[in-house]
């Protein structure tokens, strides 16, 4: 299971590193020490503070949330698997992206909750219905 230091854990979450300290330091979110004294969060817990921030709108309001390139870079929340499909969610910051893709693209890639990923969005279309 990945690690994340303060810093990446800021950035999977839209926030500065020192909103990420501030929250650990509080005990929001649990790290613990490497050998080398860092703060480290489990991409488990990360994953699971991740859609607990997005849900309460906790983040940083004065940041602007953009997508470069259509990149959504985040961290893996939830995945389900069936025989043939799978529905994976990341939390890209104040983002949730879900994705449908075949299982075997999953085991591929070899994703699991907590790991971090980018979703990649590309629309050739777009529809506009009138109500």
């Amino acid at each position: 299971m990945p690690s994340y230091t303060i810093g990446q854990a800021a950035r999977l979450l839209g926030v500065s590193p020192d909103t990420a300290r501030r929250w650990a330091d509080a005990g929001r979110m649990a790290t613990h020490r490497d050998e080398g004294g860092r703060r480290l969060i489990d991409g488990k817990d990360l994953a699971a503070f991740s859609v607990e921030v997005a849900k309460a709108g906790s983040g940083d309001e004065d940041a602007s949330y953009t997508s470069v390139r259509n990149a959504f870079p985040g961290i893996v929340t939830a995945i389900k698997l069936g025989d043939v499909a799978a529905q994976v969610e990341i939390q890209a910051g104040p983002h949730r992206l879900v994705s449908l893709l075949t299982r075997e693209a999953v085991e591929e890639l070899g994703l699991e909750v907590g790991m971090e990923a980018t979703a990649r969005v590309k629309s050739t279309n777009v529809h506009i219905d009138r109500v």
